[in-house]
């Protein structure tokens, strides 16, 4: 099995809905996000390729124009824009285009992270 990855970075602020109202990320904060979309295949196209990274340019394209320095609970309003919630809708949003991805992580700090894989 091969297995590439890709990883795009973006700033965004918000808000985690839910928690006690001493919890420190109840309150408006923000992250340099560093999320990693991975493909993978059995094969290799013709080039020797996954997939090529520059077909992935829509990613960072969406990336740039919908979640860089937003406030996440405006672009995601139906989820609490957790980690693991952003991992999940990135995925969902680009599966259907890149039939090859098969895991999204989303690092909120350079020591935490999550992932979604289906």
């Amino acid at each position: 099995m091969y297995i590439i990855s890709k990883e795009f970075h973006f700033s965004a602020s918000h808000i985690l809905n839910g928690l006690k109202d001493d919890h420190p990320c109840k309150r408006l904060h923000g992250h340099n996000y560093v999320v990693s979309f991975s493909f993978k295949s059995e094969t290799l196209n013709e080039v020797g390729f996954v997939i090529d990274y520059r077909e992935l340019d829509p990613i960072k394209k969406y990336l740039d124009n919908i979640f860089d320095h937003r406030h996440l609970n405006d672009v995601m309003p139906e989820l609490n824009p957790t980690a693991e919630n952003i991992a999940k809708y990135l995925f969902d949003i680009f599966k259907k285009q890149f039939p090859l991805l098969f895991r999204v992580e989303v690092k909120e700090t350079p020591k935490t992270r999550a992932i979604y894989e289906a």
